[in-house]
């Protein structure tokens, strides 16, 4: 007589949440240790002793330290979330770092460009303005040591991250940045995406040129919605974020980020006088205490900016040029 035996579980590929301080107002940022061959790090945290110390200990609670690491793959390149890589894959002798190739923060500060400085004095931005946000931005990328091209390896959307126990597929889900990314464990649909979705906040669509033309602004809202969408249609049973909580109901964020998106462009909208308006004078009226806030001004300004584009986009305003700045109307 022949027995019947049990059926092994199945043992996923453990993703496992390492939690680092940040001298940011969103708080500590959540790193990802992959602990398969190759043992992987997803984001690694700001350039900073603590940080440092934080993610040392995080690894060393699963006997492992920064020589461990073969690869560095990021969410996207903002400075609480890419800092450390350079210093990790140095200790790690030469662990490969993976980036999609529309990010570019690792390669110098997010308003180091001459592209970001024509996008927001197009905007309205007094150029006093923009040169106080420029030097507080230079103090911010002394928080992540720069990366060469030649230092990276590029995420493409739909290629497969190989382990040893599994794989994850890279989801490219622009709008917080231009080249944020997240990563699908298909077995059991739980996914890690960034700032793409995070629980307690809704994430700000970044200003950043367009990479098919770094003359035009990317459309970060627009494109935002697209990723939120395409992540709802895998049916996520666990997201993990960049900061706070994971999220294990999809639908119910979705629709609570879809909610506040359309309220804020109803008072969009209703802002914009029949004289016209700018994406700064906007800024001013939607968040007053932020635009007067050196750290708070340029996640204000974009946020503005996006939803002006976005409602422009779907003729809810109209845009006219004057002297080189964008005047947006009534519709």
């Amino acid at each position: 007589m022949f027995g019947i035996s049990n059926p092994r579980p199945r043992v996923f590929m453990r993703m496992i949440p390492i939690s680092i301080p940040t001298p940011f107002y969103v708080g500590d940022v959540n790193v990802y240790l992959i602990r398969e061959d190759p043992i992987t790090l997803i984001d690694v945290g700001p350039k900073t002793d603590e940080a440092e110390k934080a993610l040392a200990e995080g690894l060393g609670r699963h006997g492992l330290s920064f020589r461990d690491i073969r690869r560095i793959v990021l969410t996207h390149s903002h400075e609480d979330h890419c800092g450390l890589a350079k210093k990790v894959r140095d200790q790690a002798a030469n662990a490969d770092v993976f980036v999609h190739e529309w990010e570019t923060g690792h390669l110098f500060g997010r308003l180091a460009s001459e592209e970001h400085r024509k996008l927001l004095l197009r905007s309205g931005v007094p150029p006093a303005v923009f040169a106080q946000m420029h030097g507080l931005y230079e103090e911010i990328s002394l928080l992540t040591d720069s990366l060469a091209r030649s230092d990276l390896k590029p995420l493409h959307d739909e290629m497969e991250l190989e382990f040893d126990g599994g794989s994850l597929t890279v989801l490219h889900t622009p709008g917080h940045t231009p080249g944020s990314c997240s990563f699908l464990r298909a077995a059991d649909r739980t996914v890690i995406c960034g700032d793409c979705v995070l629980k307690r906040i809704t994430p700000n669509p970044m200003l950043a040129p367009d990479p098919h033309d770094r003359e035009k602004r990317f459309p970060s809202l627009a494109e935002y919605l697209v990723s939120l969408a395409r992540l709802r249609s895998l049916s996520p049973t666990l997201a993990y974020g960049g900061h706070g909580e994971s999220v294990s109901d999809f639908e119910e964020i979705f629709n609570r980020y879809v909610r506040a998106i359309d309220e804020r462009q109803r008072r969009v909208v209703g802002l914009v006088p029949s004289g016209g308006i700018t994406a700064y004078e906007l800024a001013k009226g939607l968040f007053p205490d932020a635009v007067d806030n050196d750290v708070h001004r340029f996640l204000a300004i974009s946020e503005a900016i996006a939803h002006l584009d976005y409602a422009h986009g779907q003729a809810r305003v109209g845009l006219e040029i004057s002297d080189g700045v964008e005047i947006y109307k009534p519709a």
